[in-house]
Order: C-alpha cells, then sequence, then structure tokens
C-alpha cells in the first residue's frame, strides 16, 4: 500500500490519494488535499481562514504541531475600539438558529497559506507547484455541488450571498446553488496560481496581501498590511495522554480542544468501564465525562491556556482523580457557546508511516469575499469562544479544532479529527474509543451513533438503541432524540493502521466525507 487519506469531501480526498500514488509522503497529500478543498469545501476552509497540522515521522517517531490559527489584526494601528459587526440569523433546521457575527470587523489574520507552505518545506518531497496544480484546476473548471455541501449552503446562504462577490461566487439566476449545480471560482483559480508560482508570500506581502489589507480597512475591519507581514507560524510540542495503552496526541493549549479531549480519555482510561457498546450505562459514562470537561472550562481556563502549563495541570494524577470524583457524584456542568459548523479535516499516513492530520476552518465565514481574488475571509472575532480572553493585536486566537492522533507502540494506530465546533471534541472522544476501546474498524467507529451533551440535555443521534435512549431517561438524564444521522454531530476523517500493518480510511457520511486507501 502507498498511504490511505480520509477528508470531508470525495474530491479532496482523491486529490490527496492521486498524489500518495504518485510517491508523495502524507504531507504532500495533506498540502494538495488542503489546497482542493479550497475549492472542493469552500463554505468550510479556504485561504482566508486558519488551522493547525500535526506531524509524525516514521524514521524518528517524532510529531510536531504547526499552528496556523488566526491572530488578532491592529498590528498597525493605534489603540481604537473595534467597529460592530453584523448580525445574521443561521437557521440550522426548522427549529434551531442562530445569531453570528460577520463583516470585516469579524476578520482575523488568515494562516492557511502560511501553514501549508510552512508545512510543505520541513517535510514535503515533491514539488510545491505540483501539489497546487490540481486545486487550480478545480477551480477554474468547477465542481458539481453534492448533497451534504447544499446542505451547508442551505444554511450559511445569508452569509455566502452577502455581498456582490458572494452573489457573483454563490449565485445562480437570484437563486442559491443547490446540489447538481456546478462552481467554478476563476478569481481563486488565479490567486491559487500566484500562490503556486510565488508561494504562500503573495497572500502576506504581495498584491494579493495588499488588496486584503486595503478591502478589509475600507469596510471597517483591523486588518492591515502588518498584520499580513509580520504573520508567522507557530511550532508546538503536541498534547498526549495515555488511554489504553496507547498514546492520545493532538494540539495543546493556547488552543482548547486538544487538551479537553485529552482529559476526557484519561478519565475513561480509569474509569472500568464494562458497558456494552450503545448501552445507556455507556452512553450515561460518556455524559458525564463530557460534563467534567465543560466543569473545567469554569472560571481562568482561558487565561490559563496562554499562562504555560495548563496540560501538564490538568493531565494528572491527582486532578484526573478529582475529575474522577466529580463524574462519580455527577455534578451540574456549565452551558458552552456554540460556535460555526465551518471547519473541514484531513487524516493521512503513508506507506513509510508519515502521518499527517490538518484542522481547517473559516468559522461561519465574514461574507467579505475580496475582489477579483475568491479569498473568503474568516469571521473568527465574531465567534465569542474565540476571544473569551483579553485579545491584543497579533495573539493567536485559542480554537477548539483538535486534529490527533493515536500511538500504539510509537507508531500511528489512529489518524483522526473532525468538524463540529464544541462537538468535534466528543466526535473524537468516541471514535477513539470505539476503535482504541472497542476494536471497531475506523469506518463503522465513524458511522455509529453518537451522543451529545448540551447542558442538561443528552443528545442521542438518530441510530441509537430506543430501549436503551428509554432506559437513559429512566436514569434520570433529559434526552433529546434526534431521527436521523445529523452534521449537528460532527464531521470526522480518520485513517486507520490495523495490527498487520494494513489501512483502512474513513469520511464522516454526516458530511459526504471520502477515504480512499491507495493499493501499491
Amino acid at each position: 500500500m502507498r498511504g490511505a487519506i480520509a477528508a470531508g469531501h470525495e474530491v479532496t480526498a482523491e486529490t490527496g490519494a492521486r498524489v500518495l500514488a504518485a510517491g508523495g509522503n502524507a504531507v504532500d497529500a495533506c498540502v494538495a488535499a488542503g489546497f482542493a478543498s479550497w475549492v472542493a469545501e469552500s463554505t468550510l476552509t479556504g485561504p482566508g481562514g486558519g488551522g493547525f497540522m500535526l506531524v509524525h515521522r516514521a524514521h524518528d517517531r517524532g510529531a510536531r504541531l504547526l499552528d496556523f490559527f488566526v491572530a488578532v489584526p491592529g498590528r498597525g494601528l493605534p489603540p481604537h475600539e473595534r467597529a460592530e459587526m453584523e448580525e445574521v440569523d443561521v437557521d440550522f433546521d426548522r427549529e434551531t438558529s442562530q445569531v453570528f457575527h460577520i463583516g470585516a470587523p469579524s476578520t482575523a489574520v488568515p494562516g492557511t497559506a502560511a501553514g501549508l507552505e510552512a508545512a510543505h518545506r520541513a517535510y514535503g518531497t515533491l514539488p510545491w507547484p505540483e501539489l497546487v496544480a490540481p486545486a487550480v484546476e478545480l477551480a477554474r473548471e468547477g465542481i458539481e455541488l453534492t448533497r451534504p455541501q447544499a446542505y451547508l449552503h442551505a444554511i450559511l446562504d445569508v452569509i455566502l450571498r452577502h455581498t456582490e462577490e458572494g452573489r457573483r461566487m454563490y449565485e445562480r439566476d437570484g437563486e442559491r446553488l443547490v446540489a447538481g449545480d456546478r462552481v467554478a471560482m476563476p478569481d481563486l483559480a488565479r490567486t491559487l496560481e500566484r500562490i503556486a508560482d510565488h508561494g504562500a508570500r503573495e497572500l502576506y506581502h504581495g498584491e494579493l496581501g495588499r488588496a486584503i489589507a486595503a478591502h478589509v480597512r475600507e469596510h471597517g475591519g483591523d486588518i492591515d498590511e502588518r498584520d499580513l507581514a509580520e504573520y508567522r507560524v507557530v511550532w508546538r510540542r503536541p498534547v498526549r495522554a495515555a488511554f489504553k495503552e496507547h498514546e492520545f496526541l493532538s494540539n495543546p493549549p493556547p488552543s482548547s480542544g486538544g487538551v479537553l479531549i485529552a482529559y476526557g480519555l484519561r478519565l475513561l482510561d480509569r474509569l472500568t468501564l464494562e458497558a456494552s457498546l450503545g448501552s445507556a450505562e455507556e452512553i450515561a459514562t460518556l455524559a458525564e465525562v463530557m460534563r467534567e470537561q465543560t466543569r473545567t472550562r469554569a472560571a481562568g481556563f482561558t487565561s490559563g491556556l496562554y499562562r504555560g502549563g495548563l496540560a501538564r495541570r490538568l493531565l494528572a494524577d491527582g486532578e484526573v482523580e478529582q475529575g474522577l470524583a466529580r463524574v462519580r457524584a455527577r455534578l451540574e456542568g456549565l452551558a458552552e457557546p456554540v460556535g460555526a459548523p465551518g471547519t473541514t479535516q484531513i487524516s493521512v499516513v503513508d506507506a513509510r508511516g508519515n502521518a499527517a492530520s490538518m484542522t481547517a476552518s473559516t468559522g461561519s465565514g465574514s461574507g467579505v469575499i475580496v475582489p477579483g481574488t475568491g479569498v473568503h475571509l474568516n469571521n473568527m472575532l465574531g465567534e465569542y469562544d474565540l476571544v473569551a480572553a483579553s485579545a491584543r493585536p497579533g495573539m493567536r486566537l485559542t480554537s477548539m479544532m483538535a486534529p490527533s492522533m493515536v500511538l500504539r507502540g510509537g507508531l500511528p494506530r489512529l489518524v483522526v479529527g473532525s468538524a463540529g465546533s464544541v462537538r468535534l471534541r466528543g466526535a473524537i472522544l468516541q471514535i477513539v474509543n470505539n476503535v482504541v476501546g472497542h476494536g471497531l474498524d475506523v469506518g463503522e467507529a465513524i458511522d455509529r451513533p453518537r451522543m451529545h451533551l448540551e447542558e442538561p440535555h443528552v443528545h442521542c443521534e438518530g441510530g441509537s438503541d430506543p430501549a436503551e435512549v428509554d432506559r437513559l431517561e429512566a436514569m434520570g438524564y433529559e434526552v433529546t432524540r434526534w431521527r436521523r444521522r445529523n452534521l449537528y454531530f460532527g464531521g470526522a476523517a480518520a485513517v486507520e493502521v490495523r495490527e498487520d500493518g494494513t489501512l483502512a480510511a474513513a469520511g464522516d457520511p454526516r458530511r459526504g466525507g471520502h477515504g480512499v486507501v491507495v493499493e501499491a
């Protein structure tokens, strides 16, 4: 086998698979797939967003996390009050809506292009232009909108078509795009060609960067040329936690998702969970672990992410024991703010055992598409959860995104990540538990119905055993039953390395995900 890749869209995964087939390594495939996702999953990601990539090297079993998430703008500006953001209502279904903050004042300094370039420089083997070229062709020729992507277009329509540029890109005959429509992005194709020829510096030092800064400033935002010129990718050591004779690796502080998942797995590891898969007892245990994760996010947590030492303290035996006592006492948890659905995940393992896990996002998108570039900027400053700490220009924002891996004997066993705002945390937790704890195949582990605690309600996804959900209610839990699978519960992508060395890959059917194993 030459490797395996899983992603949130068939086109994204197939682009990376062709790179693996051509002899590229895991990072080459991840970079090419990342560029392709800018077209195939443009509602979720793109050059105007940010993200993280976790890389594991086969030759020395080392791992590093590349943080290319968004930064607070305004380095070149005097102290001032930020302009007010626009509020829009986004309807997830007939009963659930949420207010999102968009417009130029919601935009933070993007990092995705810089992150892909930094990963390629450190680990890539194939020429940079070859990795960008498939995305250029996709943007120029266009791709057919799938049903899962059309659903996202429907949810985010008020943002995608907020401006004339957005209507040019995402409208046909005065109506939003629907499944089967072809989406071409000629402006983005030209932007990608510039990046292929001159590197990511075009977005940070060149004409593209000047266009971004000028447009944002003209419309009341704070991104200026200095913010772009001084943006840097940050290299971090991943957070690590033991789980059932394996080691879990993920995104460290100042992001919160990875350390909270690691804490949850530490709790599960110490709870002698003998309940059967999908039983009321297992759902209740997962709910109490999630409740403890929310309690951990009480006062001081966000500032602790930036002070250093939080992961070490939280994962220490003494803190885990105190957490276990709270879990067993079924103490009340805390409500959490719900963020945007706009995130995508790419997971890769190559023939030599190198692995890459990348999560990237534009949030819900700001509705600000820079004319002539196809660059849709993020709205991360509009995400309350991301700016809970005192924001200052240049500061890297915190994120729930958690590209992750599970190692067995120092080598990758599972490469995984998910979309889904705060719900991605539970999705990853459950998938790791399904594969490592229950021994499920990665495809079945992703497909199984999930649960999510949204205090005080335990949401049980469609496909859960009704009798077990009845028992859960009898145990005193307030249950919300879903009739079907839904992207509310995350959108994961994962690659598994089996004990015999063979590979398996699966994308989440909730988001039209796709997995490819590349044969030798």
